[in-house]
């Protein structure tokens, strides 16, 4: 009512009213994204203003794409988003497992339980369950040499919730690949290295690991070859075109030979870099069929390309700067910003460089390279949604290779860590809570059976069945999963189906504390200074 006097235009909604708001947003954003989850997920598809059209099961992309208009429903979507910023998967399991602990919150709050006794069961809760983490994970022995197949299982596990299994399959050694190419010993995987390059072109099956570059642009000449084998290869960064000088200045001539030593004096400089680049190529592919290739950054006009071509060197300018730092570590050699002193040694070599030419744009492939340290996933797609598609889901699969090489653990899927948990919270971390926040605890580990649930919901088992069979598992010291084909109990170990510790972790981290900050929300008042309503 105070609020009335001071801002007669502000909305208010009180107590149980504000309550509702929060638990029905929860609940409003759980079901668009319930059905997403797991392998048997079905799509949402998206139509944006213009009738562009995106069709995906990513809860990353479908939180930042809809416009979703309700405060809370923002901010649990927020919450997700930053889930998937950290760890690069989980959005959907975040935002299910929010709105079940709403929900399970809600039960208790109407029959007239306070929510900081239910917030303080949480808290304890969550920590247990992160000390239970703990235990539950499966290490995994990463040294020089990672286990391929642990990595291709967690892969595969992330990437098959986003695509069809034929697909998943082929991604997986895909993205395997490209992490353990750009791996180096003792220092952070960098996944700027892994170039992700699309063609309108050809089936989604076509997608394929390039170790190597592939350039999105081809040489200007219409001299120089198209394809070339057992390469140099020169990155540079060297202006090679006429520049003007800073000088306002006039010449006076009087006849046509002054003006050609004038013309040739302008261009002397350029002229001289070209040339030096030409006795480089000169002296290192004499005497064998050895081609020279150069990649500048900056850029090469039609005269200095035309020097190179005569002198049968294959020129692409105007490289993209992050492109120079892959092709160094794909190639070898180092990057250089000067003619003045080049050396055999500042060259990268490659078995073959080839143009592809895909209606107007053009590709340039750098290939069969030695011992690289970046690679290119070269993703091929009959239309725009099937290639925005996989790349959703390629970058999913490369984050999840690359927690599990940085955490050295893995944790069981197929919802077995979420019913283990459960039991644990129910057996042992109740009995040790005093008091009224054992209530808290419950409606916690209730809220964690949400995966296994959903999954079963979208695979079209009966969930009470599937959830008895499950605990009755567990009960009886089994951790097993849930086949989403039979709806039968299974070891996920077996079966080679794994999550990444940190996603899990992530999840139990920050569910708990955005719901304990909804719930504790007894009033929501719009009375901003931007928000008065016109008099």
């Amino acid at each position: 009512m105070s609020l009335r006097v001071l801002n007669p235009n502000a909305e208010v909604l009180n107590k149980s009213a504000a309550l509702h708001m929060n638990i029905n947003a929860a609940k409003g954003l759980q079901d668009v994204l319930k059905t997403n989850l797991g392998p048997k997920g079905t799509i949402k598809m998206l139509v944006g203003g213009s009738g562009d059209i995106k069709l995906t099961k990513d809860g990353n992309t479908l939180l930042k794409e809809m416009q979703i208009q309700n405060p809370t429903a923002i901010m649990i979507a927020r919450t997700a988003v930053a889930q998937d910023d950290i760890s690069g998967d989980g959005t959907t399991s975040t935002v299910l497992f929010i709105g079940e602990l709403m929900k399970q919150s809600e039960r208790y709050i109407d029959e007239g339980m306070h929510p900081r006794i239910l917030v303080d069961g949480f808290e304890i809760a969550k920590r247990a369950t992160l000390q239970f983490i703990e235990k539950f994970k499966t290490p995994v022995v990463m040294g020089s040499e990672p286990d391929k197949e642990i990595l291709k299982m967690v892969a595969r596990t992330t990437v098959r919730t986003k695509l069809h299994e034929a697909l998943a399959d082929q991604l997986t050694d895909i993205v395997v690949n490209a992490v353990l190419c750009i791996r180096k010993p003792e220092e952070a995987i960098d996944l700027f290295m892994v170039e992700i390059m699309h063609m309108r072109h050809k089936f989604d099956a076509d997608t394929r690991l390039v170790e190597g570059l592939v350039l999105d642009h081809g040489s200007r000449h219409p001299d120089m070859k198209r394809r070339a084998e057992n390469c140099y290869i020169l990155t540079a960064n060297v202006s090679l075109e006429y520049e003007k000088s800073e000088v306002n200045s006039g010449f006076f001539y009087s006849n046509a030979e002054q003006r050609e030593a004038m013309v040739l004096a302008e261009r002397r400089q350029v002229d001289e870099r070209v040339r030096k680049i030409i006795e480089l190529k000169n002296k290192v592919c004499s005497g064998n069929d050895n081609n020279f290739v150069v990649i500048n950054q900056k850029g090469i006009d039609p005269p200095s390309l035309d020097l190179l071509a005569r002198a049968g060197i294959i020129a692409l300018r105007r490289a993209k700067r992050r492109n120079m730092e892959r092709l160094v570590l794909a190639c070898g050699g180092e990057a250089v910003n000067s003619v003045d002193d080049l050396t055999p040694d500042c060259l990268g070599w490659a078995g073959l460089v080839y143009e592809h030419v895909l209606g107007e744009e053009k590709y340039t492939f750098v290939e069969n390279v030695k011992n690289p340290h970046s690679c290119t996933i070269l993703i091929k797609g009959p239309n725009d949604h099937t290639i925005a598609q996989i790349k959703d889901a390629v970058r999913d699969g490369l984050r999840a290779v690359k927690n599990t090489i940085e955490d050295e653990a893995v944790i069981l899927g197929a919802g077995a860590f979420e019913v283990a948990a459960r039991q644990y919270l129910i057996n042992e971390v109740k009995k040790t809570v005093q008091g009224r926040a054992q209530l808290g605890v419950e409606a916690f580990a209730d809220a964690l059976l949400v995966v296994p649930k959903t999954l079963a919901e979208n695979a079209g088992l009966d969930t009470q069945d599937v959830i008895i069979s499950l605990k009755g598992e567990h009960e009886r010291g089994n951790v097993v999963g849930l086949n989403h084909h039979t709806g039968e109990p299974i070891d996920p170990q077996m079966e080679g189906i794994f999550d990444n510790y940190s996603v899990k972790r992530q999840i139990i981290n920050s569910g708990p504390v955005i719901t304990s900050q909804l719930l504790l929300v007894d009033e929501v008042i719009r009375a901003g200074r931007n928000m008065r309503k016109p008099t």
